[in-house]
């Protein structure tokens, strides 16, 4: 069916020769590894160092460096659809009851099963706002909240943000774009969180609270799985002063300039292959020219610096890893959940908008937001390679080759096959009484020894009208302010550049019914 894009496959299988071994992926092996996942939240494909960005990010970095780096790892858009993925291997499911549901199981409880211990930092949002929102505590309630919540979903110990964003100096403080000022929801183990110290920062307290889970999980002979998951860079631009000062001034090139640069270095770091170019151009960014460009600088220079602070933190949990003596046997993933954000509350009034304290609540805008995603086109809730494609790097040394470059295409469902292998455990087939829906994603160990795999017969996507199907090289999209579908090459043009439609009605017919099966599927 899709014959060149199998020939290519088999080409590629015959040049790779490295046999890396696992101890962990056998059954008689008692040495399972320790499994750290970090994912970030509305932070573009080419932000950080080791993609091509100007953020200061050393500890990413050294993983990249020390590690593999991945260019065609996809996510969900979107907040609530990443977390439903990530969490259960399966692609989110739309209408009621909602993302997470009594016949999926998550990770947490997964690896529970499989008898490791379990710790989720940050931001959950997989609660139904009627819950979250509710004082009730009826036998209805109470039933949903252990449906729903992560202490009562596999995790031994959490910390963190039930819902979407907050402040990040202090939680308690509404948002102000949102109409009558809603306070965001936090929570620990099963418990509300509703005061913060005076030198609260949302990120550090993450961080501390998995440094805590290691070492305590640390005193056991089990191994454990982090979960962690950072609000930054997600609005609101909330930054220590010390770390926007860093950048104030390095953003003055503008987005234009800025996506220029990046996919300079794209090409110079070996990421970029001949199949991407630079797309241009985007209907919702704005100009540069005639933009307040001390303004759009701070904009930037406080997105940067909440990057570089979580950074800073990836580098403590490092620290912490390696003097319990846990380190080397750790495999760490980092991602981010969407690509760059192109909401704007708070406005881009600079009369009336300060990017960086406590008091104040403001995004990047779209001009940002479509560059922070260099060199593809489009954005968080859209479908388009800037929407879907995130940084992923994965990390375990001796067991993972240093330096490599990961083509081959995977998707965040791929972590729970992924790391049930490594925990020497099968997916359950029933849980808590529940019969469980088959797991969709394909364990990715052939690709961390560098290996060919079979891939996915398809992927899909949906959000808020944005429609995508993937099968082979050819993938199909729907832009909700386009409203036609486009067709396109990935494997000859990776960023969307020459829309075939027109040439192919067959196959966009083809592919647009397969994409109707699978909303049927997934309750669409």
């Amino acid at each position: 069916m899709h014959h060149l894009g199998i020939f290519k496959k088999l080409i590629h299988c015959m040049t790779v020769f490295s046999v890396i071994c696992f101890h962990g992926l056998d059954a008689q092996s008692a040495d399972r590894p320790n499994i750290v996942l970090i994912m970030c939240d509305d932070m573009g494909f080419s932000d950080i160092g080791c993609y091509g960005g100007e953020v200061n990010t050393p500890n990413i970095d050294r993983l990249a460096r020390e590690g593999m780096r991945f260019t065609q790892f996809y996510n969900n858009a979107k907040c609530t659809t990443t977390r439903a993925s990530i969490l259960t291997g399966l692609y989110p499911r739309f209408g009621k009851p909602g993302h997470l549901r009594k016949n999926m199981v998550t990770l947490g409880e997964a690896m529970k099963l499989a008898g490791y211990q379990t710790s989720l930092s940050g931001k959950w949002h997989l609660l139904d706002p009627n819950w979250v929102d509710s004082d009730s505590n009826d036998d209805w309630m109470k039933t949903f909240r252990k449906e729903t919540h992560p202490y009562y979903r596999g995790f031994d110990r959490y910390y963190g943000l039930l819902d979407g964003a907050a402040n990040f100096f202090d939680p308690s403080i509404p948002d102000p774009p949102y109409k009558g000022g809603r306070v965001r929801n936090f929570g620990k183990d099963d418990h509300a969180v509703t005061e913060f110290p005076n030198d609260y920062y949302f990120t550090d307290a993450v961080t501390d609270h998995a440094i805590e889970s290691a070492r305590i999980y640390s005193k056991s002979e089990d191994p454990f799985f982090i979960h962690i998951t950072y609000t930054a860079p997600h609005y609101p631009l909330h930054a220590k002063p010390k770390d926007i000062q860093k950048y104030i001034g390095k953003f003055k090139m503008g987005w234009n300039q800025m996506r220029r640069d990046r996919w300079k270095r794209l090409q110079e770091n070996g990421l970029a292959n001949d199949s991407w170019n630079l797309s241009e151009g985007d209907s919702r960014a704005y100009d540069w020219d005639s933009a307040n460009q001390d303004f759009e600088d701070l904009r930037m220079a406080v997105y940067a610096a909440m990057i570089d602070n979580m950074d800073q933190n990836i580098g403590r949990l490092l620290h912490t890893l390696e003097a319990l003596d846990e380190l080397d046997n750790t495999l760490i993933c980092f991602l981010s959940d969407n690509g760059g954000c192109s909401e704007e509350p708070g406005g881009r009034d600079p009369k009336k908008r300060t990017p960086g304290p406590k008091d104040d609540y403001v995004a990047v805008g779209p001009a940002w937001g479509w560059a922070q995603n260099a060199p593809f086109k489009r954005y968080k809730s859209w479908l388009h390679e800037g929407g879907i494609t995130t940084p992923m790097i994965a990390w375990w040394p001796g067991k993972i080759p240093a330096g490599k470059i990961q083509r081959q295409p995977a998707h965040i469902i791929d972590f729970m096959p992924t790391f049930l292998e490594l925990a020497e455990s099968k997916y359950p087939k029933a849980f808590h009484g529940n019969s469980i829906l088959p797991i969709e994603g394909l364990s990715m160990i052939p690709l961390f020894k560098d290996k060919c795999r079979e891939p996915h017969d398809q992927l899909a996507w949906y959000w808020s009208g944005n429609k995508a199907i993937r099968q082979g090289d050819w993938k199909l999209v729907w832009d909700k302010d386009v409203k036609k579908w486009e067709l396109y090459n990935i494997a000859e043009d990776r960023c969307e550049i020459q829309d075939l439609a027109s040439q192919n009605p067959s196959k966009v017919k083809q592919m647009a019914k397969d994409y109707r099966e699978w909303e049927q599927l997934v309750g669409r």
